[in-house]
């Protein structure tokens, strides 16, 4: 088999293939022997039909070789585009150009590949990343968080104010006269927006006796919004008095014994967190501002709808393992079916600029997956999927997944590259260093960061790991 290309326009191919008589004939022969299986002809035992009845039986050879092309032209086309190292994203447009009666074959394939795009300036890209410092303000807030389970209430005399507890109560009516909410001695904490906005502006600066009125839109019987009116007594009004900071207190609800220990091991994990907190942030950032680089015209519009049934797909398959539907879905989500598919085609179009962008990263950078660590990654993959490593490597290979694997592998050293090259800033525009981001880091398989390559890894993989079960 032989076979060339021409670049066409739109990121399409004509693949020219030009198949040998040999090859041909061992196609024919394997149709003829097929269909001797599956034929069911009085005198002949399954496998036993003669060549010459089958022939007879489908109108002449010619209709034989027909059909022999017809079933052998998917796999001759499929080994053209491997010995061409073409990556295909569209099924092909076939025209049989010459040997459809006999002699070699040769074909032509119009077929769309994976775009290269550009990302201009890739090497100059930024992401700005949350802070790593803990400042005292931070500290005390946690702090007082712990305080407040110890928290009194005590009566107060001054108006109302945001985190005080009112004692009130509240009847509410519609414009009918009937009341559709009430409540008599009801703690209320101003500023918690447990009612309605409403209430909590009324009671802001508001004193004990004081009658508040107000009008305030509620959900009515029908489920359209009605018109409440509001009347509120204002009975007590009382804050929350937080315990003393001492060190009595804190060996007293705490495993440590000073305030400053506490202290310590607040301003400690606080910083553990920012690091990781940033660490998530330099793996989401990073990638949107590469994914900006790639203009939304280039990308073909079959990929897009591809990723987008996959990820219908997937939304389908784990709302059925909870038992709920599509309708109750969009129900919950106050969203129209419309609504759901255009949010998904936009999470659809950035994931394929992503992957746009990391192929054009490892193409600029010169970056390749050797073939030791190729054969590490399906070990891995084999070790993940439950099967035999050498098993799932010939199924792969079998299945001409060989190439997605590696292709998967070539992204994950693209994002690497990426994430220890981009500059790193805070809020404010001061250098963050990577050393300061590394302190528990851990490796990146570890810590998660390369969980999307994981799954596409699996997803190339999962229906071989069927056929190597099976």
């Amino acid at each position: 088999m032989r076979a060339t290309t021409e670049s066409l326009e739109d990121s399409r191919v004509r693949l020219s293939v030009e198949v040998d008589e040999t090859e041909v004939d061992k196609a024919l022969d394997q149709t003829v022997r097929k269909m001797a299986r599956e034929a069911r002809i009085p005198g002949f035992r399954p496998g036993k039909v003669p060549r010459r009845v089958l022939e007879a039986r489908m109108g002449g050879s010619a209709a034989l070789r027909g059909e022999a092309l017809r079933e052998a032209l998917p796999d001759f086309y499929a080994q053209a585009v491997t010995d061409a190292e073409l990556d295909t994203i569209a099924p092909p447009e076939i025209d049989i150009t010459g040997g459809e009666e006999s002699g070699p074959v040769s074909f032509d394939a119009v077929v769309q590949i994976r775009p290269t795009v550009n990302i201009p300036g890739y090497s100059a890209l930024r992401a700005v990343l949350p802070g790593l410092a803990v400042s005292d303000e931070e500290v005390t807030a946690q702090i007082d968080r712990l305080r407040e389970n110890d928290g009194e209430l005590v009566e107060v005399k001054r108006p109302a104010a945001d985190k005080d507890n009112v004692t009130i109560n509240i009847h509410g009516k519609n414009p009918a006269g009937v009341e559709v909410a009430g409540a008599d001695d009801y703690l209320y904490e101003v500023g918690s927006g447990r009612v309605v906005a409403e209430l909590d502006e009324a009671l802001r600066g508001a004193k004990a006796g004081d009658i508040l009125d107000f009008e305030a839109s509620m959900p009515g019987a029908g489920g359209e919004p009605d018109q409440v009116r509001f009347s509120v007594l204002v009975k007590e009004i009382k804050e929350k008095r937080l315990p003393e900071l001492t060190d009595t207190w804190v060996s007293e609800n705490s495993e440590f014994k000073t305030a400053a220990e506490l202290e310590g091991d607040i301003r400690d994990r606080m910083a553990r967190v920012k690091v990781v907190q940033a660490q998530f942030a330099l793996r989401e950032r990073g990638m949107t501002e590469l994914v900006d680089l790639v203009e939304d015209d280039v990308v073909p519009q079959v990929l897009v709808d591809d990723e987008l049934r996959e990820r219908l797909h997937d939304l389908g398959h784990r709302l059925e393992e909870q038992k709920i539907s599509f309708d109750q879905f969009l129900a919950a989500t106050a969203r129209s079916g419309d609504d759901l598919v255009a949010e998904l085609r936009i999470e659809a179009l950035r994931a394929v600029k992503a992957d746009l962008a990391l192929r054009a990263l490892a193409d600029a950078e010169g970056i390749e997956v050797s073939d030791e660590e190729l054969e590490t990654a399906l070990v891995a993959m084999a070790e993940r999927l439950g099967v035999e490593p050498v098993a799932l490597r010939k199924q792969v290979d079998r299945n001409g997944r060989t190439g997605a694997v590696r292709s998967e592998q070539r992204k994950a050293k693209a994002l690497d590259w990426l994430l220890d090259n981009i500059e790193l800033v805070d809020e404010a525009g001061n250098p963050i260093s990577r050393d300061d981001l590394r302190v528990d880091q851990g490796e990146r398989d570890q810590s998660g960061e390369r969980e999307e390559t994981v799954e596409a890894e699996e997803t190339v993989a999962a229906a071989t790991a069927d056929e190597v079960d099976g």
